[in-house]
């Protein structure tokens, strides 16, 4: 099997991860780089052994046969569609575009039959697959409560906050991608609130430190999801599942960043985890894997535009709520 070159597009954080990812992936020959920084080009270069390009058209020239995304959210739009337009399978990095840009996006990859793989790299999770596998096999009954958390253990720069959309855009979006993924449901409705105990400059840029959303599903099954950006025992992420037959929760290690009441347990005895991406390192090695697979048409895409969307469509609807005090609605995505 002939191996695959890779486009990569964005050096920044994630663009960096996804460098190191990709060249100790398995069936991966080349990679190939673009960015506006030369800073960053030359590191990649240093790093990773790829090859820069001067521009975006030079790389996807170059006979790249996947192109992955990870510059800045208003720039995604413009590199699907030049992915989409050169016939090569994508992979970007959550979200698809700006909500004004979504519907036209959607349209424009479906009309052209094209394949993009959103990053919502939990799906991928060992932690996570085993508790759809276990509800899915009827090991939990029926579910009647799901409780997700995801927590930092200190604010990224203001200067990131000010863009970022809000805690539920940025952070929550992952839980109510899982959970509407695990469950097979849809989420119908979000009651939202916020609080700011932290940093003020927080709230100068309109958003918040902690909030909670209550969810209802199409079925009558409730969740909530709760993040914040405070939390001093480490990056937290647990999803609890509670069902009529049995309890699974994920995220519940020695490394979990929490200690136990019950001192004489000893548990956790681990260190947690400083940050998310070494919480799902390996969930983003398999997503990365998972791209070459879907590329050589060997596995269905584990997240589509579509689901992407739908998950926004939820954080959209809790900021709502978080802005106005009132429960929200959420439609279907192109209802």
């Amino acid at each position: 099997m002939p191996e695959l070159n890779l486009g990569l597009v964005g050096l920044g954080r994630i663009g960096q991860m996804h460098a190191a990812n990709i060249t100790s992936t398995a069936g991966i020959g080349t990679l190939s780089v673009f960015d506006l920084s030369e800073e960053q080009l030359s590191k990649a270069v240093a790093d990773f052994g790829a090859t820069a390009y001067d521009s975006l058209q030079e790389l996807i020239g170059s006979g790249i046969d996947g192109l992955v995304i990870a510059a800045g959210t208003s720039a995604h739009a413009s590199l699907i569609r030049a992915g989409v337009d050169a016939g090569i399978p994508v992979f970007c990095e959550k979200p698809l575009a700006p909500a004004a840009e979504v519907p036209e996006l959607l349209e424009y990859i479906r009309h052209r039959n094209g394949v993009v793989q959103i990053g919502h790299q939990r799906r991928l999770d060992s932690g996570y697959l085993e508790a759809k596998r276990a509800f899915e096999a009827g090991e939990l009954g029926w579910i009647h409560t799901l409780r997700a958390v995801t927590c930092d253990a200190r604010p990224p720069a203001i200067e990131f906050l000010a863009t970022s959309g809000g805690l539920f855009r940025d952070c929550s979006v992952h839980d109510f991608d899982i959970l509407h993924w695990l469950t097979g449901r849809e989420i119908t409705s979000v009651f939202a609130r916020g609080s700011n105990r932290g940093d003020p400059r927080i709230g100068e840029v309109g958003d918040v430190d902690t909030a909670m959303a209550m969810i209802t599903f199409d079925d009558g099954t409730l969740g909530s999801v709760t993040a914040s950006r405070y939390n001093g025992a480490g990056h937290d992420v647990r999803l609890e599942v509670q069902g009529s037959e049995s309890t699974m929760v994920v995220g519940l290690d020695e490394r979990s960043a929490f200690r136990s009441a019950e001192a004489d347990i000893g548990f956790p005895t681990g260190t947690s985890h400083a940050e998310f991406m070494n919480r799902f390192e390996d969930a983003y090695l398999r997503e990365m894997e998972a791209f070459t697979e879907v590329i050589r048409g060997v596995r269905s895409n584990p997240c589509t535009p579509e689901d992407a969307v739908a998950a926004s469509a939820i954080a959209d609807a809790a900021q709502q709520s978080l802005e106005t005090g009132q429960p929200v609605a959420v439609h279907p995505v192109g209802q």
